[in-house]
C-alpha cells in the first residue's frame, strides 16, 4: 500500500493568519496521524508564510509517524534539516517567492550540486527524494546524486487528467518504469486530489508515497479531517 503523507502547510497559513496558535499546529499533526496518515510533510519557505523554521524542532519531537522535510536547499534549509533529523528530505528547486513548487530539478545540469546535498544528508542518516519532472533522464541523473528516492512532480498530470487521463499519465508510466530498473524509490506530490489520486495508484504500482496538503485540507473544509484523510487512504488501496 502506498502511503499517505499529509503536508500541513496550509494549516500553518490560517494559523499565521491571525498571528497565535489557532489552529494548532501541533494538534492537527497528532489528529492527521490517529486519523490514519503514514506521516507528516512540511514545506518550510525562506518568508515562513507556511510552517515556520521555530515549528521544526517542536514537530520532530511530536510526530510519531515519517516526518518529511521539503524545500530548496539553501544553508539555511540545510542547517535546519541537519539539526533536526527528519526522516526524509525532499529537495525541491523552488524560486525564493515561488507561490508553489511548479517544476523539477533539471538532475543533470545540477548533478555535482545535488551530489553533495545528497552525501551530506545521507552521512545524517536521512533519506533524501528529489523532486523532479516525469522524465526517464531526470530520473536516471537522480539515481546518480546518490539520493534513494525520486518524488514525481504531479502538477502536469493533475492539469491534463480532466481531459484525456491515458495521455496525462503515460509519461509517468515511463518514467516510473525507469525507475524501477534503477531501484530508485518513487514519491509523487502536487495536486494530487480526490478525483486524480486512485487512477494515479493503479498505473503506477510501485508508488511508495504520496506527499498531499492543499487539495486535503480543503476538501477537509466539506468532509472534517478524519473523513478525509480516510477518503484518501481508500484511494491508495
Amino acid at each position: 500500500m502506498t502511503n499517505l503523507s499529509v503536508n500541513i502547510n496550509k494549516i500553518a497559513l490560517l494559523r499565521n493568519s491571525r498571528g497565535a496558535n489557532f489552529p494548532n499546529l501541533l494538534e492537527v499533526a497528532k489528529d492527521c496521524e490517529i486519523f490514519g496518515a503514514d506521516g507528516i510533510t512540511v514545506h518550510p519557505r525562506p518568508d515562513q508564510r507556511h510552517v515556520r523554521f521555530d515549528d521544526i524542532p517542536q514537530l520532530k519531537s511530536s510526530v510519531k509517524t515519517e516526518f518529511n522535510i521539503e524545500g530548496n536547499p539553501t544553508a539555511d534549509f540545510m542547517k535546519l534539516v541537519l539539526e533536526n533529523s527528519p526522516h526524509q528530505c525532499t529537495l525541491v528547486p523552488d524560486a525564493e517567492q515561488a507561490l508553489t513548487s511548479d517544476n523539477g530539478w533539471d538532475t543533470i545540469t545540477h548533478q555535482s550540486f545535488l551530489k553533495d546535498i545528497c552525501a551530506e544528508l545521507n552521512e545524517k542518516g536521512i533519506r533524501v527524494s528529489i523532486f523532479v519532472n516525469s522524465d526517464p533522464k531526470m530520473v536516471e541523473a537522480a539515481k546518480s546524486t546518490g539520493a534513494e528516492r525520486i518524488e514525481f512532480y504531479t502538477g502536469p498530470y493533475a492539469k491534463n487528467f480532466t481531459k484525456n487521463p491515458e495521455a496525462a499519465i503515460r509519461d509517468y508510466i515511463i518514467a516510473a518504469n525507469t525507475a524501477n530498473e534503477l531501484g530508485i524509490g518513487i514519491n509523487a506530490g502536487h495536486d494530487l486530489n480526490l478525483y486524480n489520486l486512485k487512477f494515479f495508484k493503479l498505473h503506477i504500482p510501485s508508488l511508495l508515497e504520496v506527499s498531499i496538503g492543499h487539495a486535503l485540507v480543503v476538501d477537509a473544509i466539506y468532509y472534517g479531517l478524519h473523513n478525509t484523510v480516510q477518503m484518501y487512504k481508500n484511494c491508495l488501496k
